[in-house]
């Protein structure tokens, strides 16, 4: 789907960041569960985070620990070019919070927001604008 950029993403046991992810591109790429190996983990080209949001916004909590470990990582970090965020909206104001969180710590845009495992019209949406994001990036 995307050749553009990569998407990169984080998802729990429960998957339901990867059921979305799976539906934009089944290629993308998995941060690893273990947090040691999520510090190890690096990915050498453009890419589009896909972030889940982590206890209901609590800033100490609300960006996976297996995130932050990849993003401590320069490398990982410089070829960041955009989130996607996933959350629950019984979090209320703290809804998609990591991905708002990641995107002003890197500087970039969050190219959209979804809720638990998406909708049929939320991967339509993601897809143009990962189209849109590409023009404006090549």
């Amino acid at each position: 789907m995307c050749e553009m950029f990569d998407l990169v993403y984080f998802s729990s046991v429960s998957e339901n960041t990867k059921r979305f992810v799976d539906k934009l591109d089944p290629n993308a790429i998995r941060i690893p569960i273990k947090t040691e190996e999520a510090a190890e983990f690096v990915h050498n080209r453009d890419s589009v985070l896909v972030v889940p949001t982590y206890g209901g916004g609590n800033d100490t909590s609300t960006v996976p620990k297996q995130v932050i470990k990849f993003l401590n990582n320069p490398a990982n970090r410089q070829h960041i070019k955009a989130v996607i965020a996933g959350g629950n909206t019984n979090f209320g104001a703290h809804f998609c919070k990591a991905g708002d969180l990641v995107a002003e710590k890197l500087g970039v845009p969050v190219l959209y927001k979804f809720e638990i495992t998406g909708t049929p019209e939320d991967v339509s949406e993601v897809k143009e604008r990962l189209a849109k994001l590409w023009q404006t990036k090549s």
